[in-house]
């Protein structure tokens, strides 16, 4: 049997969007675009994944530019890829505040392999997206930001939630971030195709670091109970 560190890799090398998007939308395809991202993202994934134990999935929203769409990885930007992962990128050292949360809970948790050998981190929509504002930047854009898109990538989402289980992970419980669009789509979706018998919703690194920054440390707690009980 393929290591889950193999199944991941070419989960992720398959990935391709071939449906239409609204104008003015970009999808953000890592490991298509950037050799960088595919290297660093296999180097990890062969780093912590090299063996066939279960594990059970995490899915966020989709990938960002300062993140996993430089990295290839899910919540894990350059900085937190060489300082906490010990994989080196030569790429520019982007910072997400999701992935400071994220590491930071992992530390609490008891660190990259022991957090990495029970959870695989990725998303609902595992391509990102972006679109050019009325100044001319790029700013991140998520699959429910408008009806038109959410209808274009929806078998797309469908049918990599269902690629990812078929890789081995456990469906007893997902874990999803984000409470509020995310997780409303999500529950939609599993309750028309029956992907996990439960699914745990948890309050989007994004969100806290933004807004509840100065309680942090609850979250991380509220996240590492969620966690003792799978």
């Amino acid at each position: 049997m393929r290591t889950f560190a193999a199944r991941i890799i070419a989960f992720n090398k398959s990935l391709t969007y071939k449906g239409t998007l609204p104008e003015g939308i970009r999808i953000m395809n890592p490991f298509q675009e950037s050799p960088l991202a595919l290297a660093a993202s296999s180097e990890f994934y062969q780093k912590y994944y090299h063996d066939s134990q279960p594990r059970h999935l995490i899915l966020g929203i989709n990938p960002g530019r300062f993140g996993s769409g430089q990295t290839g990885i899910s919540f894990t930007d350059p900085k937190r890829l060489v300082a906490n992962c010990h994989i080196d990128f030569p790429g520019p050292m982007t910072h997400e505040p999701s992935s400071a949360y994220i590491y930071e809970m992992i530390a609490a948790f008891g660190g990259e392999e022991q957090f990495y050998q029970q959870f695989y981190i990725h998303s609902i929509c595992p391509l990102g997206f972006t679109k050019i504002g009325e100044n001319g930047k790029e700013t991140n854009y998520n699959y429910y930001d408008s009806p038109a898109l959410l209808k274009s990538v929806y078998p797309f989402i469908v049918e990599n939630i269902r690629k990812q289980i078929e890789m081995g992970f456990e469906t007893e419980v997902c874990f999803c971030f984000g409470t509020g669009k995310n997780e409303a789509f999500f529950r939609k979706v599993n309750e028309a195709h029956q992907f996990f018998k439960k699914i745990v919703a948890l309050e989007h690194p994004r969100y806290i670091m933004q807004y509840k920054s100065k309680e942090k440390a609850l979250y991380i707690d509220k996240y590492l109970r969620a966690f003792s009980e799978v």
